[in-house]
């Protein structure tokens, strides 16, 4: 039997990740699988720069709009899910790509992910009700009190992992931190993870040109249409929360435009950050399609 290969594709938001996966799922005749932890979710559509409808219809994609904000979903579950697609796919075609900027969620998939305990409905309820009431900061401040090690380590502006955190904190009277093993589990394909980067100020190009042209878009509109839901995990996030503010009137439209902006140039630096980290990644720029082709085809002339 062929090995199987799982093609990874990392690097910052606006980078260009969506459009790179498209020319090289074509190429290789292979579906697409999102780790990108917002595209999951069927209402958030322009504030997570989701591919278009017609770029979808080339290729086939998978975890866009599988998901509802509503839903309680987390890292653990997505892996099960998908390791679970994967052993679907890989009936049908040797390489499958994935791609996103979520880097718990490619470690997930790649390395696996510890089995935490789950927390019953009256402790999340508890900790939405503190997020919904203190904002992210409440969260940050029980998070230090009950596990200063991780709070250490955490993104301190993702309200999911905080929550997860507290939750199992809660639900064990144990920090976090020690449930934590990072314990690579075996898988049945070979990851080969490529990176995509170029130098900051045409990331930051990128960003800000993406905002402008998600706000041309009607982001506003979606926005605001979600707004009875802000209180949602999945809403607390950037290109939304910014704009919550807007509409509660704390800040005036350009002004939540520019914290856009800024806040995704702030969020491109922590993935860069984590998946620097990583040194089984091979960086290319985004232009770099024939280069990152021929890569490949190399990688998986070794794991035949």
């Amino acid at each position: 039997m062929s090995p199987k290969n799982v093609i990874v594709i990392v690097g910052p938001t606006a980078i260009g990740k969506t459009a790179v996966s498209i020319v090289l799922a074509k190429k290789l005749n292979c579906p697409i699988i999102s780790a990108d932890s917002r595209q999951f979710f069927k209402e958030m559509t322009i504030g997570t720069a989701k591919p278009a409808t017609d770029e979808m219809q080339d290729v086939p994609h998978y975890f866009i709009n599988s998901h509802s904000i509503a839903d309680d979903y987390n890292v653990g579950k997505f892996e099960t899910e998908v390791i679970a697609l994967l052993d679907d796919l890989f009936k049908q075609h040797d390489t499958v790509i994935v791609t996103g900027g979520s880097g718990l969620y490619i470690d997930a998939l790649c390395k696996g992910f510890d089995n935490l305990p789950e927390a019953d409905k009256e402790t999340r309820a508890k900790i939405d009700h503190i997020l919904k009431t203190e904002g992210i900061e409440g969260l940050q401040a029980i998070l230090k009190e009950l596990d200063a090690d991780y709070y250490q380590q955490v993104d301190l502006q993702n309200p999911q992992r905080l929550s997860r955190a507290i939750e199992v904190c809660l639900t064990t009277g144990k920090p976090y931190s020690q449930f934590r093993k990072g314990e690579t589990k075996k898988r049945n394909f070979n990851c080969i993870k490529i990176g995509l980067n170029t130098n900051r100020q045409a990331l930051y190009e990128r960003i800000n040109k993406r905002v402008n042209d998600m706000m041309a878009n009607g982001l506003l509109n979606e926005v605001t249409a979600l707004q009875q839901h802000k209180h949602l995990n999945a809403l607390q996030t950037v290109g939304y929360k910014e704009l919550f503010d807007h509409l509660d009137n704390k800040t005036d439209l350009a002004t939540a435009i520019e914290l856009i902006k800024q806040n995704t140039r702030k969020f491109a630096k922590r993935q860069l950050t984590w998946f620097n980290r990583d040194k089984t990644i091979t960086w290319f720029e985004p232009d770099e399609q024939q280069k990152i082709l021929e890569f490949i085809h190399k990688k998986l002339e070794e794991s035949n």
